[in-house]
């Protein structure tokens, strides 16, 4: 049986997309209590939200204080990243109610992202704001690192583009979301899904008010790289190692980067199977990390970033005041992303770029589209798969088909190939947003 290390684990979720056996679950956080606890009590009044007992445990079934939930709505979005919340925030524009339901207690933290997005892309969902920009870049660069210890590099003009503060641009998303008239809760996680007959009815929902099932006609499930509510469903949702790129980033204080170039580090001996980059978040500061191909990858994701840092003098000068890892699904879209009464966005139905690994503003799109269609669908009265495929089939036949083009592409060059010159100038095209 597979062991934890508690002190190393980030609960990323990058384990649990690729178990075939649905063995492992996630937790965000943990409180462990040893045995030198003496049961004096004085801990009880301390919490702010009564999450410690003396004795045995109620149960969740006892409820508590919390803000009530309705017993039915017309959407019921899971994940409140930026594919959930433009969903949430579309929904709620066309009249649906909606309740939008994100597990962690703070929507945006923890960061499991670049944070770079293309200006012509972003500003098709959200005018740009100074709050949620950390900086404007226009350039990129590219070096390429060689086993025989050369270097190539190479820049040029990359387009206009932002590195986002995602702690506050997800959170814008959601404000919206709310604004356009849907719930919105936080530390309220979906256990299970509510099925009828095996056809999706609702969400099982916990949080501070205790555990309940929620009615609803469509479910839109936006829950990442765990993608647990396709699961649930009975969608196969699980990603190959080869289809899943094992990722850390630092976020580095005190280091002198130019703040308008983004840059990238391509080679087998920096990041195998995948790249490392530099995004540059104004005042001295970048986030700094890599991807590894899980299957190609000797050692973590976290060791090869040490010794790439370590390796650049420019980078070895700052300080990690941040770490964040995650997995991110370079892989074809699952054979279904719709069931009955069920749609998948985003991360969870892998529509991340291939070659890239960005998905901030594909999740976007297809939320802004499951979001149509389920409006649709539940304003004909028929929330069926044949209705709901709708949103597959035009998803497909949109980004979808660039993602399978880059997907190709992908394939198309085995890890210790995408050094070459031929697979850089598409990485660089595919860089650029074309």
């Amino acid at each position: 049986m597979v062991l934890v290390d508690h002190v190393r684990c980030t609960y990323c979720g990058s384990c649990v997309s690729v178990c075939p056996m649905g063995a492992l679950e996630l937790a965000e956080t943990r409180l462990i209590v040893d045995q030198s606890c003496v049961d004096c009590g004085l801990c009880l009044n301390a919490c702010p939200t009564g999450a410690l007992y003396a004795g045995t445990f109620p149960g969740a079934e006892t409820g508590g204080p919390g803000l009530p939930l309705r017993r039915h709505y017309d959407v019921i979005v899971v994940g409140a990243g930026p594919g959930g919340s433009v969903a949430a925030w579309e929904a709620a524009r066309r009249g649906l109610s909606v309740l939008l339901l994100e597990k962690r207690q703070e929507i945006g933290s923890p960061v499991r992202c670049a944070d770079g997005g293309a200006h012509e892309q972003l500003i098709s969902f959200i005018a740009p704001d100074p709050r949620w920009i950390s900086a404007t870049v226009t350039r990129a660069q590219f070096t390429v690192l060689g086993d025989d210890g050369l270097t190539h590099t190479t820049g040029g003009g990359g387009g206009l583009g932002y590195v986002l503060e995602r702690r506050v641009f997800d959170r814008t998303l959601a404000e919206e979301a709310a604004s356009a008239g849907a719930e919105v809760r936080v530390k309220t996680a979906a256990t299970a899904l509510v099925l009828d007959d095996g056809l999706v009815r609702g969400v099982r929902v916990r949080g501070p008010g205790g555990e309940t099932d929620v009615e609803c006609q469509v479910v839109i499930g936006a829950d990442g790289v765990e993608a647990r509510v396709g699961a649930w469903a009975g969608l196969d949702t699980t990603l190959r190692q080869r289809d899943t790129m094992s990722c850390a980033q630092f976020l580095l204080a005190g280091i002198d980067v130019d703040p308008a170039c983004t840059c990238y580090y391509i080679g087998m001996s920096v990041a195998p199977g995948g790249y490392a980059w530099v995004f540059p978040k104004g005042d001295g500061r970048a986030n700094v990390g890599l991807g590894v191909q899980a299957d190609v990858a000797e050692r973590p994701a976290l060791d090869y970033l040490v010794r790439f840092v370590e390796s650049q003098p420019h980078l070895a000068q700052g300080s990690p005041v941040t770490l964040v890892t995650g997995g991110v699904p370079v892989a074809p879209p699952p054979s279904r992303m719709v069931t009955d009464g069920l749609m998948l966005v985003g991360d969870a139905a892998r529509q991340v770029d291939p070659l890239t690994g960005g998905g901030i503003v594909n999740a976007m799109a297809a939320g802004r589209l499951a979001a149509e269609v389920a409006a649709e669908c539940i304003a004909a009265g028929d929330v069926s798969a044949a209705a709901l495929s709708a949103y597959e089939t035009r998803w497909l036949a949109g980004w979808g088909r660039r993602l399978a083009r880059r997907y190709r592409l992908k394939e198309r060059f085995p890890p210790p190939a995408r050094a070459s010159r031929e697979c850089m100038r598409v990485f660089t095209v595919a860089v650029g947003g074309k």
